[in-house]
């Protein structure tokens, strides 16, 4: 059961007489308990909804199209709370924050339900029988999962959770079902790499063409690590290697399949000094949001882009002079586009500025875990032009603030420039270093 908050006017449950302060109970006899029940029950042409109010229940019947929506708003998206976590895993990011951070920040999410509604990737240990039931009856997919190894006891010692291992299982169920799986491998050191890694990658594989791909990433080391497992950076030899064995299983596996399905992510390539792959080895870039990829879409996109750079200066104005905030890990990438762009371009001026993360630690390089304090500190005294950019993944998710609690607005004022983000696409980057839209 869930209580509705508001009735949208003019909708259909208003025509019906539901109100605001009402409870959902069931849709067609069957129970709703989140946004999937709901949202998969309601595609039926001719609902039955059973509710509640001020105790006495009653039952409205509605007919619409399919896909209708029928004017229901529930307290949250997902018409309860986030399911959170139950492991503590050894790489874990959050559990290396520093202290006295906002709240919202410490809360570690596992939700089926955001897998399919965001993508976000879940660890299947929240997950029981009744669950996967769900999922197969209402053929959410893809179903996105941490796996991180495929040896049961492994499991359990990486993510000190005794359920670890067993839901594994669940991985074979699904794929069987007809469930689009994509998996994640964060790699830690002397932990699930080399044969693990490639005992994982065998056993992974045998779950294609429903496993559709699996990215291999680094575990991110902040310098907030006291009294949490001991783990180490894996060094330029290191990160080669890795990326020659996921390498030699992926082509092999390409040439029985037609899918290398295995990607190491852009930072175990820069961390070893190594050419990024060109577009086509992506295939299709699968699992860009894991950072596979990333920086050889944005630079093939920023090229393909160069050849309309004359629909772009439609609305130019120069001079002008733009700074670039960027971390250490894309730093080379950015200030490359900008020459570029400087090149091409008459009175253009871009200033790129590779910022250090002292906030979490040296180690850490991507982009979207630069701090407003780290930028403004590194800044200070800096001749910025007429803005300074900064990645748009800097920010929190949905919110108009950095990591550190700092927002641009304070950014701006302590630097006295303006300041906004920048787009992580070619089409986005142009036009925020030139200050326009892109006209077609």
């Amino acid at each position: 059961m869930v209580k509705i908050v508001s009735v949208d006017k003019n909708s259909r449950a208003e025509a019906h007489g539901i109100r605001g302060g009402d409870n959902l109970i069931s849709i067609n006899g069957r129970e709703i308990s989140d946004v999937l029940d709901y949202r998969f029950f309601l595609a039926d042409r001719t609902i039955c909804l059973k509710l509640s109010r001020e105790g006495n229940e009653f039952e409205v019947t509605i007919v619409k199209k399919q896909y209708d929506d029928i004017g229901l708003e529930f307290e949250t998206p997902l018409m309860d709370k986030k399911h959170s976590c139950e492991n503590k895993c050894i790489f874990c990011f959050i559990d290396q924050l520093p202290k006295g951070m906002r709240k919202t920040l410490y809360f570690k999410d596992d939700d089926s339900r955001l897998s399919f509604l965001h993508g976000n990737y879940i660890t299947l240990t929240n997950l029981h029988d009744k669950d996967i039931d769900r999922i197969i009856e209402m053929h959410i997919s893809p179903v996105n999962i941490s796996v991180h190894t495929t040896n049961p006891e492994l499991r359990v010692k990486m993510m000190h959770n005794k359920r670890a291992g067993e839901v594994l299982s669940y991985m074979k169920r699904l794929a069987d079902a007809g469930i689009s799986l994509c998996g994640q491998i964060v790699l830690c050191k002397g932990i699930n790499d080399g044969e693990e890694l490639e005992r994982s990658m065998r056993d992974l594989s045998a779950l294609f063409p429903a496993m559709q791909s699996v990215s291999i990433v680094p575990a991110g080391l902040t310098k907030y690590r006291e009294k949490l497992y001991p783990l180490e950076c894996f060094s330029k030899e290191e990160s080669a290697r890795v990326i020659e064995q996921v390498d030699r299983f992926a082509h092999e596996l390409e040439a029985k399949t037609g899918s290398r399905m295995f990607f190491c992510s852009d930072e175990f390539y820069l961390k070893a000094e190594l050419p990024l792959p060109e577009e086509d080895y992506y295939e299709g870039y699968p699992q860009i949001e894991n950072g596979v990829g990333m920086i050889t879409s944005l630079v093939t996109e920023f090229r393909g882009e160069l050849d309309y750079l004359d629909e772009y200066l439609t609305n130019y104005k120069a001079p002008r002079h733009v700074s670039i905030a960027t971390g250490v890990a894309a730093y080379d990438t950015i200030k490359q586009m900008a020459v570029e762009l400087e090149a091409r371009i008459e009175g253009l001026q871009v200033d790129v500025y590779k910022i250090i993360n002292h906030f979490f630690g040296e180690t850490i390089t991507v982009s979207g875990l630069l701090t407003g304090k780290d930028i403004a500190e590194q800044l200070d005294g800096k001749e910025l032009g007429e803005i300074l950019l900064f990645p748009e993944n800097a920010l929190r998710a949905g919110e108009d603030i950095f990591l550190d609690d700092m927002t641009p607005d304070e950014l701006s004022r302590n630097l006295n420039v303006a300041v906004g983000p920048s787009r992580n696409s070619g089409e986005g980057f142009i036009c925020d270093v030139l200050g326009v839209e892109h006209e077609i």
